[in-house]
């Protein structure tokens, strides 16, 4: 358990350096979510380094375009930003929020994760 401990936080910090880093090894307790919440955190997980996607977009991958609030919701209880990749998940119009309440804060890690990622 340590040494995975100190493997993730090594990864992580190469990623936050600009480093591609596949995270998709690491798995991330989502038993105490919803179905409908597992479903579009396991569907974000799929989206590449570097690319994004819309709420819109992944709404229809769940199951129901017209789901993309609740696609939004869903993605406020990520329990592992970053290594579930909901910041590349973005509004047709803007950025979107990212993990919990939108603000400020938020949003300006959002847009640095985008830039880490050469997205923006």
């Amino acid at each position: 358990m340590i040494e995975y401990n100190k493997k993730i936080i090594y990864e992580l910090e190469k990623y936050f350096t600009g480093e591609y880093i596949d995270f998709l090894e690491y798995n991330v307790d989502l038993s105490t979510l919803t179905h409908f919440q597992q479903k579009v955190l396991s569907e974000v997980r799929k989206v590449p380094y570097g690319t994004t996607i819309t709420y819109k977009e992944l709404a229809c991958l769940v199951g129901n375009g017209k789901s993309y609030r609740a696609v939004g919701t869903a993605l406020s209880k990520n329990p592992a930003p970053v290594i579930i990749p909901c910041h590349r998940v973005i509004s047709q119009t803007n950025f979107g929020g990212y993990f919990g309440k939108k603000n400020e804060f938020n949003l300006h890690f959002k847009q640095k994760l985008l830039r880490l990622e050469n997205i923006i």
